[in-house]
C-alpha cells in the first residue's frame, strides 16, 4: 500500500498499473476496504486503477467523531490532485456509490463515466436516521467482530456463496477488523448525507447501474430509480446476489463493465 497525508490525515491505496492513462477510481462500501475490489483486477487491467481506504477504514486514519460523505469526495478528489490525475471513470458499491454521486456532484469536470452498484442517493428518513446513530454507538459497545458474527448474512447472499467459501472468509475479514471508531464515525457522518436524488437528473457522463437480486439494503426498485434518474444510464440486476455483486457473482459483474467500457 501506498501512503499520503490529505487535510492531515493518512490515507493508504494501491495505484495499479501506473503506466495506463485511463484511470478508475473504485471507491469501496462500508465496512469494507480496497480489497473488495480484487475481483475486478483482472478485468480491468487495460487501465490504471486508484484504490483508496477510505477514512476511517482499511489502513487509513480512524480515530474521527464524525466522518462526512462530502469529506470522503474532497478527500478523494486531493488524493488524484496529489497524484496529478485529472479526470476519472468512477465505481462504487453502496457507500461508495453515494460517495462517488457527491463527487460527480461536487467536482463534475473531473468525471468521464461512472458505474454504481448497490447504491442509492436518497438521504436518511425520520425513522432511518436515529436508527443509523444508534448503531453507530452499538458498534462501539460491541466491537467489530461481534457486529460480523451477528450481520454478516446481510451483506451476503449466503445460498449461494456458502459459509466456507473464500468470498465469504474474505467479506469477514474485511468486516471484522474494520476499526470500531471508523464504522461508527462514517455512521455518524452518513446520517447527515443529503439526498441527491434532485441532482442525478443533471448527470450527463455515461453510467452503469447495478443491482443485486438478493440484495438485504437495497431492493431492485430503489437501485433502479437511480437509473431511472440518471439520462441514458444503463440498469442491470445480477441473479443469485446480495448485496456485494462483485464478489458474489464476479463472473457477471466483471461481464457487465467489460462491455460497458469497451462502449464508451
Amino acid at each position: 500500500m501506498n501512503e499520503t497525508k490529505i487535510r492531515g490525515n493518512r490515507i493508504a491505496y494501491q495505484d495499479l498499473h501506473p503506466q495506463k492513462e485511463e484511470v478508475i477510481l473504485l471507491i469501496h462500501g462500508h465496512p469494507f476496504d480496497h480489497s473488495m475490489w480484487k475481483y475486478q483486477y483482472e478485468t480491468l487491467q487495460d487501465f490504471r486503477l486508484i484504490l483508496p481506504d477510505l477514512k476511517g477504514y482499511g489502513q487509513s486514519d480512524y480515530d474521527f467523531e464524525k466522518i462526512y460523505i462530502e469529506g470522503q469526495a474532497l478527500d478523494l478528489a486531493l488524493l488524484l490532485d496529489e497524484l496529478q490525475i485529472e479526470q476519472v471513470h468512477l465505481m462504487g458499491l453502496s457507500m461508495g456509490g453515494q460517495i462517488m454521486v457527491e463527487f460527480q456532484r461536487l467536482f463534475p469536470a473531473r468525471v468521464k463515466s461512472m458505474v454504481i452498484c448497490a447504491s442509492t442517493s436518497n438521504a436518511e428518513t425520520a425513522e432511518s436516521y436515529p436508527n443509523r446513530l444508534q448503531l453507530a454507538e452499538a458498534i462501539l459497545r460491541m466491537g467489530m467482530p461481534k457486529y460480523t458474527e451477528q450481520d454478516i448474512h446481510k451483506y451476503i447472499h449466503l445460498e449461494e456463496v456458502g459459509l466456507d467459501s473464500a468470498v465469504y472468509q474474505h467479506l469477514f475479514n474485511m468486516m471484522s477488523q474494520t476499526s470500531k471508531k471508523g464504522a461508527a464515525a462514517s455512521h455518524r457522518g452518513r446520517a447527515e448525507r443529503r439526498d441527491n436524488f434532485p441532482y442525478l437528473r443533471n448527470i450527463e457522463v455515461p453510467t452503469l447501474v447495478i443491482a443485486g437480486e438478493k440484495d438485504y439494503f437495497f431492493s431492485v426498485d430503489a437501485v433502479e430509480k437511480v437509473a431511472k434518474d440518471i439520462k441514458g444510464a444503463q440498469f442491470h440486476v445480477i441473479e443469485n446476489a446480495g448485496h456485494l455483486p462483485n464478489m458474489e457473482q464476479p463472473e457477471k459483474f466483471n461481464g457487465l463493465i467489460k462491455t460497458f467500457y469497451s462502449a464508451i
